[in-house]
C-alpha cells in the first residue's frame, strides 16, 4: 500500500499483522478518491474502522484539514499511528482506540467526509451509516466500502446513494445529502 498522490505521494503504508484488517486496494482507493477529488480540500475527515488509516491519510495528503481515525484493534491503532508519523501528519490527526458505537456516543465533532469500511461479516454497515449522520456537515459525503453482494438502500436517513462502484469482490457506495 502507498499514498497515491498529494504531499505524501509514494509513501509506503504498513498494515496490521493478521487477518483482522482487510486493506483497501490501491485500485479501489484511487477510484474513490477520483470520485471525490474536488470535495477534499480543507475538509474534516472521519476514518471509522480505520485499519491502517490509509483512507484518512490519503485525504490529508490531498488537502483535507484534519482526520480522526477510529479502530477497536490495538494492532490497528499502532499501525495507524506509525503511518501518520511516517507521512508527517501528526498535527492533522487524532486517533481513538474505540469501537464505533463508543466513539460516536462520546463524539462532539462534525465531519465533512466519512470513510466506513467495517468488517464485512459483522453486518454493521447500515447501523454505522445511521450512527454517523448526526455528526455530518450540510455538505457531507459518506463513502461506504462493502462486499459486492451487499445491496445498500438508495436512501438512508436523508442521504442518497449518488455513485456505486464494483471492483471484483469489493463494492463502494458514495452517499450525499438528499437536498
Amino acid at each position: 500500500m502507498r499514498v497515491i498522490t498529494g504531499t505524501a505521494r509514494g509513501r509506503r503504508l504498513i498494515t496490521p499483522n493478521g487477518l483482522e484488517t482487510r486493506p483497501t486496494s490501491d485500485k479501489v482507493k484511487e477510484g474513490l478518491f477520483s470520485a471525490i477529488q474536488f470535495d477534499i480540500e480543507g475538509r474534516r475527515v472521519l476514518d471509522l474502522f480505520a485499519g491502517s488509516g490509509q483512507m484518512g491519510i490519503e485525504a490529508i495528503s490531498r488537502g483535507a484539514q484534519s482526520a480522526v481515525f477510529v479502530d477497536s484493534s490495538k494492532a490497528a491503532i499502532y499501525t495507524i499511528e506509525e503511518n501518520i508519523r511516517n507521512c508527517g501528519f501528526k498535527n492533522q490527526s487524532t486517533v481513538y482506540n474505540n469501537d464505533y458505537k463508543s466513539f460516536l456516543s462520546a463524539n462532539k465533532n462534525t465531519f465533512d467526509i466519512v470513510f466506513l469500511d467495517p468488517p464485512y461479516k459483522a453486518g454493521i454497515l447500515e447501523d454505522a451509516i445511521k450512527g454517523v449522520i448526526p455528526f455530518l456537515s450540510d455538505y457531507a459525503i459518506i463513502i461506504a466500502e462493502h462486499p459486492d453482494d451487499l445491496i445498500l438502500e438508495d436512501e438512508i436517513c436523508g442521504f442518497t446513494a449518488t455513485k456505486k462502484y464494483k471492483y471484483s469482490k469489493t463494492a463502494a457506495t458514495i452517499f450525499r445529502r438528499k437536498d
